[in-house]
């Protein structure tokens, strides 16, 4: 997996860090090739990769249906997920000073998996997502215990306006005392988006304030969707 290592040693950080900073999500282009998406999606079926399958009208979080990994990943989402951390560990740090929240998050994903493991969150939630016409998911935040990162990733699978029509990813943001604002984003197939879990902070005139943010996927109006969830912080079940 040296290309996709490669590829993230790329990634334009002051770019990425800005972005977040200034409203909670960026895009990384062209991370995945064609090839990488097609095996991902061709793996939903192998069962042996997963721990758990989810339908998603039975809980009402929507249409359509998700498998959790367990571990061990595949190696491909293993260094994603390892060598992403590391750039967004000073990030978060850094979202946690201005905000005053009593958290600090070590500089290798290792050390922080390590310190859900203590805390009892034990189970992967990396995650891959199938969408058919129709298929939808309500907004949300993916929180699986008291230990928790504040970003995550989500990898595109299929080529938008191609393999499906709508589906589009949508961002929220609730700001206090104000309307909620909402970020429609089509990423391409390849594309990595980085975003906020739960909330980000916002500078205002009296210093900086949070604001809380949900994800979801708007209807498919045709086609199939596939996207792979990368969640930092393990689960408790």
């Amino acid at each position: 997996m040296n290309k996709i290592i490669e590829r993230l040693k790329d990634i334009n950080r002051d770019k990425a860090t800005n972005e977040l900073h200034d409203q909670g999500y960026t895009t990384l282009k062209n991370m995945l090739t064609t090839e990488e998406c097609d095996q991902l999606i061709q793996a939903y079926q192998a069962d042996h990769t997963y721990r758990k399958t989810i339908t998603m009208e039975r809980y009402r979080f929507g249409l359509g249906e998700y498998k959790y990994f367990q571990y061990p990943l595949p190696e491909l989402i293993t260094e994603i997920r390892e060598n992403i951390y590391t750039l967004l560990a000073p990030i978060a740090n850094q979202w946690m000073q201005v905000l005053h929240i009593d958290k600090a998050f070590p500089s290798s994903h290792q050390e922080f998996k390590n310190t859900c493991h203590e805390n009892g969150q034990t189970k992967p939630t990396v995650l891959i997502l199938k969408y058919g016409h129709g298929g939808f998911n309500t907004l949300h935040q993916d929180l699986y215990g008291e230990i928790y990162f504040p970003m995550q990733l989500v990898l595109f699978l299929n080529e938008p306006e191609e393999d499906y029509t709508g589906g589009e990813f949508v961002l929220t943001e609730q700001i206090p005392r104000a309307q909620s604002k909402a970020n429609v984003l089509r990423p391409k197939r390849g594309d990595i988006l980085i975003f906020s879990t739960n909330f980000r902070p916002v500078k205002g005139s009296k210093g900086y304030y949070r604001v809380n943010m949900k994800h979801g996927v708007s209807p498919l109006h045709s086609g199939e969707r596939h996207t792979l969830g990368i969640i930092f912080h393990d689960a408790l079940t």
